[in-house]
């Protein structure tokens, strides 16, 4: 008999095996509840006095939620994960790219995921350095096997705990710094600029957040998967930065686990640290797994071991060395969100035909010269990097496919005129 994939890595997602709104809300917040966002919130909270800080970090998140938004809704529509929809617009072997790039990026940052849980706990406990990479490696490698299902329980625990424990430490940290009057007197020694802001918020997550359809795949309707989605990127990923922005403003820490060290609190610092980076690491294996499952055609649960191996033996070296790499290649990442967007909803009118029925061209070169205009246009435009990557590389790309549909349909024209003019 054989094996069903109840991950659905090579197919869309059957409605009978969808989930409801509570457990995609749980899935998508704890992929929110992201260390980095809080050394982001930090940044932020350095440079704005706190009122612009707040004003930058929802109008951010507010962008960041439409963008993910939209990719969920295209997702729970469709049942499709980002990279089996990247074949509609790239092509099926031009999605390959994509897959690569995604799939690289999330096993690095899961490598140093492990190294930001291990490194603090050995210098709070003594213990071993690599006994713990070795451990909490296999821990979370062991979670990411059992799919979505794995996910949605440890968001259960994790985002209340992570948001309780939290908050206690922001409210205690509020407390010292002369209360919730104290933050809002608060001016940085350096103030920084309103699209340096937005670009750092906006920023922060992009990249994690083209990822969405992996998940928002599994919602049982369109609106339970947008919904879901923006909850966790507006109000979710908002709360990081808050905690982030608090603890730098009163500690000069960004990482609340870190603010809870100097507060006497370890036993809680490491139950929210080990959460926090679990559920984004078992995210990042799961995305990265779909990644290269579209490429190998290998079983999803052989490359999530593969690749959670890979993180946890490299991990100190990605810790030490690929930050600021992984970091670059991520920047590029949401330019694959912008075609994907502009496809479904502006060339394809919001239907795609279905994946079954679909024969896909090998590689469409135009999405992939969309892709790099689109990412030198993050680069190289002034403004917010971000939106002008999204805007750019939508733009072009629907720019181009008009003009190549125009030829080729003026080619057509011209061979049928012929044909006719033959036959008379």
């Amino acid at each position: 008999m054989e094996k069903v994939d109840l991950e659905f890595s090579l197919q869309p997602v059957p409605k009978g095996h969808r989930n409801g709104f509570w457990k995609i809300l749980a899935v998508m917040l704890g992929f929110t509840f992201f260390s980095a966002s809080m050394w982001s919130g930090g940044t932020l909270g350095n440079g704005l006095s706190f009122t612009s800080f707040i004003w930058i970090v929802l109008t951010g998140n507010l962008i960041l939620g439409i963008y993910t938004g939209a990719l969920a809704y295209i997702a729970a529509k469709t049942g499709l994960s980002t990279h089996l929809l990247t074949r509609y617009a790239f092509g099926e072997k031009g999605s390959y790219l994509s897959s690569l790039l995604l799939g690289i990026t999330q096993v690095g940052w899961f490598g140093v995921g492990v190294a930001m849980f291990a490194v603090p706990v050995q210098k709070a406990t003594g213990l071993n350095v690599y006994l713990l990479i070795f451990i909490s490696g296999i821990l979370m490698t062991i979670t990411a096997i059992y799919g979505i299902k794995a996910l949605a329980i440890l968001g259960v625990v994790a985002v209340p705990s992570i948001a309780i424990l939290g908050s206690y430490s922001v409210l205690e940290a509020t407390e010292k710094a002369g209360g919730f009057q104290g933050l809002m007197e608060y001016q940085p020694l350096e103030a920084m600029g309103v699209a340096t802001a937005l670009t750092i918020c906006i920023g922060s997550f992009i990249s994690g957040g083209t990822l969405t359809p992996d998940f928002a795949r599994f919602a049982k309707t369109p609106r339970s998967g947008v919904v879901s989605t923006v909850i966790a990127f507006f109000l979710g990923n908002s709360l990081m930065f808050l905690f982030g922005a608090v603890g730098a403003i009163v500690y000069g820490k960004s990482d609340i686990s870190d603010v809870m060290f100097l507060q006497g609190l370890i036993i809680p610092a490491i139950i929210v640290l080990g959460l926090n980076i679990w559920t984004t690491n078992e995210n990042a294996l799961y995305a990265s797994s779909l990644g290269f499952a579209n490429i190998t055609k290998i079983s999803k649960k052989k490359i999530v071991i593969f690749n959670g191996l890979v993180g946890t033996v490299a991990a100190m070296w990605l810790y030490n060395n690929f930050v600021e790499f992984l970091t670059l290649l991520g920047s590029i990442l949401p330019s694959i969100g912008a075609i994907i967007l502009a496809d479904y909803f502006l060339l394809n009118r919001g239907k795609y035909k279905k994946f079954e029925a679909m024969k896909f061209k090998n590689v469409n070169w135009i999405a992939i010269i969309a892709w790099i205009i689109g990412v030198a246009a993050a680069n190289l435009i002034p403004g917010i990097p971000p939106i002008n990557g999204l805007i750019g590389t939508a733009v072009v790309y629907i720019i181009l496919m008009k003009l190549v549909s125009k030829r080729v349909n003026n080619e057509q024209l011209q061979e049928l005129k012929g044909e006719l003019m033959n036959d008379y």
